[in-house]
């Protein structure tokens, strides 16, 4: 929500990519109870993001057991349907943090990219013939984020194509990324 403020405030000067960054690089199953509880800790970000929606864990779904079906269903989408990006991005997030769907479940992933735009039977078939080939892009991307310091989502690049680049973690307000960008210009530019 932050960036895409932050996005359409500073279109004139920045360029934006999202990239994958894995929070379950493992397939893993929990305890629902715990996974229920964890979910409190989400009410934090809820309170200084108002236009995200966050909600308490409260349906019978299991929690997703892997961050890599969603990327890459997010790599599929955004590759066939440019145009979809923002929005699946943005449904899949409501979908798991609103509606406390397993967002790692293909027939969940297809809802969501349906209710976007997106065809469920073109997606299907790029699954198949594309999900090994994407996962490896994917892994690619989380490896170098580790590989470069960056352990928490969200963290924001800010730079130029020089590798002169901050790391900047956690949402932060609109204003520090644009203090943060106006800086490294005016640096730039002396």
């Amino acid at each position: 929500m932050r960036l895409d403020e932050l996005r359409d405030r500073m279109a004139d000067r920045i360029t934006f990519e999202r990239r994958s960054f894995l929070l379950r690089v493992e397939p893993k199953t929990g305890d629902h109870e715990r996974f229920v509880e964890y979910t409190k800790s989400w009410l934090a970000p809820a309170q200084q993001e108002p236009r995200a929606p966050f909600r308490v864990w409260s349906s019978d779904e299991p929690q997703p057991p892997s961050s890599i079906p969603m990327q890459v269903a997010w790599r599929l989408v955004r590759g066939e349907w440019p145009e979809l990006d923002d929005a699946f991005h943005h449904e899949l997030m409501r979908a798991y943090f609103e509606d406390n769907r397993n967002i790692a479940d293909a027939e969940t992933i297809l809802d969501v990219a349906t209710t976007v735009g997106a065809d469920a039977d073109r997606l299907r078939e790029l699954a198949v013939e594309h999900t090994e080939s994407v996962t490896a892009e994917v892994i690619a991307d989380h490896n170098a984020a580790v590989q470069a310091g960056i352990s928490s989502i969200p963290t924001v690049v800010i730079g130029d194509l020089d590798g002169n680049a901050l790391a900047v973690p956690g949402a932060q307000p609109v204003e520090t990324y644009e203090r943060i960008i106006t800086r490294l210009e005016s640096q730039r530019s002396s």
